[in-house]
């Protein structure tokens, strides 16, 4: 019989990759039923083969004696997981008599396969869509699930599944598989998360944190242990507005293709925070097989890095490119793999070894030369990547046990409660989106910023005199422009202030 070709999909970093899954079957001069599967299959895909004829089986379908060859095409480039199941299942149907092969072409074929045929969802269903629809593809059937994820994508009819018979009696004509819809269904504002007005006190840090949440600034809080560092970290997302459009497909896609599948399109933007022992590749990816690390699941999200001097030096070193960039770049023999890496990084750190640096209670027991290298463990490149930097001194005995229940309430009215920072963070997004359109401030190109943020007389002396007293580089000053963008916004003005300048020196902060 001539040779049969169904597509499928692998999925490779935070993508997919078209493949195509080639059968033949030889019934001449063999006893039994002998499969033989090639192009590069992963140890999951190896294992298919009895999976692959128990669910035929179950269907109905039983492979003749003979020998039954599954090839997967591009034949250089390793295989995984098991979302070829259903594509392998259907090209050995095709090439043994049971499936006309006309009614597999133009699509994309998603899903595994259990021994009794029924289809179980798959990760990267979004991804692989993608990949199909650039390859001319115009149809995917796939488990409900995964199907839901690519039916996101305009120009695609996308039909869900539940069981192998399913897919059959559609190719048939003697049952149609449904139609799946889009997810309609609105991002919502992370809200499953702790709140900012649970934090006593701390209104510098909050503010600061408000104005990270406006332009997408970087941002790293200083201070001794236990003064409310993690704590104020830890309630960005709430202040941050939902991925909406292109945004939320890309979200989605990054992780469902990575594995941690959002269930459909993501509704929040992600948060990631890897513990201080995290490895290089861990934290920018890598691997045997390019693994994404925790900056790409963190992408169009929020990577926050505690203890910040206590990871390895090459592990924060690797994120100067995709904290510059948005991408991490992986270089391998035959191939090099870009993924994804566009978040907002907000980090925490002791002033010393000993955490007690500067306190105005407690006595630091660390030498001036162990404080020095402990800072140091910080470089300069990395440190001039963020744009953002405070120091927090825990909040005093009345704010955090405050006399009366009414106090608790007055302080939640202030400028620092979080209702009130997320309408004022929303105006800003709002005015931004307006003028620049999707672009955050923090992502202002020099020639954005010079149409965007032009600085007054005043406020551009006071730039020049500050560059001057602490030795700021071009990325820093351009920074500082960024951040001052965003204060401006925050006070629904259009035309930048000296004191927008000032205060964006006052939140850069220094580690000497």
């Amino acid at each position: 019989m001539d040779t049969v070709r169904v597509a499928g999909a692998s999925l490779i970093g935070a993508g997919a990759e078209l493949v195509g899954v080639e059968a033949r079957f030889d019934g001449r001069d063999k006893d039994g039923v002998e499969v033989v599967l090639t192009g590069l299959p992963d140890s999951v895909l190896k294992v298919a083969r009895s999976r692959l004829e128990c669910a035929l089986s179950a269907c109905g379908l039983r492979l003749p004696q003979g020998r039954l060859w599954l090839n997967l095409v591009p034949a250089a480039r390793r295989k995984s997981g098991e979302i070829l199941d259903l594509p392998m299942a259907l090209a050995a149907a095709a090439a043994t008599g049971h499936v006309e092969p006309r009614s597999l072409g133009g699509t994309l074929f998603l899903g595994e396969l259990g021994i009794d045929g029924a289809l179980h969802g798959v990760p990267g269903g979004l991804a692989a869509a993608l990949a199909g629809r650039e390859a001319g593809l115009r149809r995917v059937v796939a488990p409900l699930a995964t199907a839901r994820e690519a039916a996101a994508l305009e120009g695609l009819s996308v039909h869900g599944a539940r069981s192998l018979a399913g897919v059959l009696a559609h190719l048939s004509g003697t049952r149609a598989l449904a139609v799946v819809a889009a997810d309609s269904g609105p991002p919502a504002r992370r809200t499953s998360g702790p709140s900012l007005d649970e934090v006593r006190g701390l209104d510098d840090a909050k503010w600061a944190l408000a104005v990270a949440a406006a332009g997408g600034h970087g941002l790293l809080l200083v201070g001794p242990p236990g003064s409310g560092k993690s704590l104020l970290a830890r309630r960005l997302p709430g202040l941050l507005p939902p991925p909406e459009g292109e945004e939320r497909l890309e979200v989605t896609r990054v992780l469902s293709a990575a594995g941690h599948w959002p269930g459909g399109l993501a509704r929040e933007r992600p948060f990631r925070s890897p513990h201080h022992s995290t490895s290089c590749a861990g934290l920018v990816g890598g691997g045997p097989h390019a693994s994404p690390g925790e900056a790409t699941l963190a992408h169009g999200g929020v990577l926050f890095l505690d203890e910040l001097p206590e990871f390895r030096r090459d592990a924060l070193e690797a994120l100067r490119q995709p904290l510059e960039t948005g991408v991490v770049q992986l270089s391998r023999a035959r191939s090099r793999i870009e993924l994804p890496a566009r978040f907002q990084l907000v980090a925490a750190m002791n002033p010393c070894p000993c955490g007690w640096h500067g306190h105005k209670r407690v006595a630091c027991a660390c030498s001036p030369t162990s404080v020095s290298r402990y800072k140091a463990k910080i470089s300069g490149p990395l440190f001039d990547r963020i744009e953002l930097c405070i120091e927090v001194q825990a909040p005093d005995f009345d704010e955090l046990l405050p006399q009366r229940a009414a106090a608790r309430t007055e302080e939640v009215a202030t400028r620092c409660g979080e209702t009130l920072l997320v309408e004022r963070i929303d105006r800003a997004r709002t005015r931004s989106r307006a003028r620049q359109g999707s672009v955050a401030n923090a992502r202002l190109s020099p020639g954005q910023l010079d149409a965007v943020a032009t600085l007054p007389p005043a406020g551009r002396e006071l730039l020049r005199k500050a560059a001057a007293a602490r030795g700021l580089s071009a990325r820093a000053l351009q920074s500082l422009r960024r951040v001052a963008r965003t204060l401006a916004d925050l006070e629904d003005r259009t035309e930048l202030e000296p004191a927008d300048v000032a205060a964006a020196l006052a939140l850069r902060g220094t580690l000497a």
